[in-house]
């Protein structure tokens, strides 16, 4: 299959160092009044046979607000910088990764260490992987020097590869994460009935419970066609202790033209059901122990569909750099809410249209392997 498997989807990693390699990236995202962009940059080294070290730097410039926020506060504009270091160590047909993530911006610290292992069977035709992150977050607001709050964060992974023909490949996982401590976001509001005020309702804080589990199963696979193309496919069911049931199916298709250029597109569709706590207006301020107006914990759907082109050099074995490629990749995706409301359409309090909106990624890099 050769360059056609870069842009095939995600499973586990095989007994197998990665390879030294350098990436540069720049992306950028629009949608729902925000934008966000900047570079990122990753390098990878072996050392010697057994051990590969990784650094990446990521940078998140981030102006607007979206809806939600629009409607009871003004834009702003804050940098988010995400610097992580991993180390990959090879033992026979065991593969442990190590990893710490850092991730700072003016009102948010989170901090992350990830404990992976992968293990090859049966001819190497199954591979068994496991693993493990923790987080802490720090959760500071703008303005006001005394809010502190602390999150938690615990996440297991348990996932199976298995190579059923020569030309199907198939994965299964099971995640399970269990988050405790402040859990919302502290310029987020509900809003609630007032006849007293102008607009006919007024805002207060959002509550939510300090601690939430949630479990995840996906399936996938990756089918290898003649003329060095594959159509590969994943189905996920998510549900949590918040009420919260989703799901997304997606399906893809990578094509090599020549031995250089790949292109691969793909279409997803996602669909969740929302938290219990979440309404669009409540009747009173203080109406439930825990209330929310998030609308990424509304009722709601998404698809979305990419495309993808690489082009890949390829040099000599002898050379420093053994090989070359540039990526351009491009996702559009739409939203739509079927119980969150539009708080800046002129209509009786209740009766505001339902909110949708449209988001595009561009991602560009170019990567090299020495």
């Amino acid at each position: 299959m050769g360059a056609a498997c870069l842009l095939a989807m995600p499973f586990a990693d095989a007994a197998v160092l990665p390879q030294d390699r350098a990436d540069a990236m720049y992306h950028s995202y629009e949608g729902d009044g925000v934008s966000i962009d900047g570079p990122s940059i990753l390098l990878r080294k072996q050392v010697g046979d057994k051990v590969s070290l990784s650094a990446n730097y990521y940078v998140d410039s981030i102006s607007g607000a979206s809806i939600d926020v629009r409607a009871s506060a003004s834009e702003y504009k804050e940098e988010r910088t995400e610097t992580t270091v991993g180390i990959d160590y090879l033992h026979n047909k065991s593969l442990l990764n190590l990893s710490f993530t850092n991730s700072s911006e003016n009102d948010f610290e989170a901090r992350s260490l990830h404990l992976g292992i992968s293990q090859d069977f049966f001819g190497d035709l199954t591979t068994l992987s496991l693993d493990y992150s923790r987080g802490w977050d720090e959760v500071g607001r703008t303005g006001d020097e005394d809010f502190a709050e602390e999150a938690n964060r615990q996440k297991y992974g348990l996932g199976v590869t298995q190579i059923l023909t020569k030309n199907l490949i198939m994965g299964l996982k099971a995640e399970n994460i269990s988050d405790s401590g402040y859990l919302n976001n502290p310029y987020r509001f509900v809003r609630f009935l007032d006849e007293s005020s102008a607009r006919g309702y007024r805002f207060t804080t959002e509550i939510y419970p300090e601690a939430r589990t949630s479990n995840a199963f996906s399936v996938n696979a990756i089918y290898y066609l003649p003329h060095r193309a594959s159509v590969y496919g994943e189905a996920r069911l998510y549900s949590d202790t918040w009420g919260i049931d989703a799901s997304n199916v997606k399906l893809g298709y990578i094509h090599t033209f020549g031995d250089d250029w790949v292109l691969d597109v793909y279409v997803r569709h996602y669909q969740q059901d929302k938290a219990d706590f979440y309404q669009d207006l409540f009747a009173r301020e203080n109406q439930f122990n825990y209330m929310a107006r998030d609308k990424e914990l509304s009722t709601f759907s998404n698809i979305s569909a990419g495309v993808a082109v690489s082009y890949e050099w390829q040099f000599s074995q002898t050379t420093t750099i053994k090989k070359s490629s540039l990526n351009l990749e491009f996702d559009y995706m739409r939203f739509d809410y079927d119980d969150f409301r539009n708080l800046l359409d002129d209509a009786p309090v209740g009766e505001e249209a339902l909110f949708s909106f449209s988001a595009t990624v561009l991602r560009l890099y170019g990567s090299i392997w020495y």
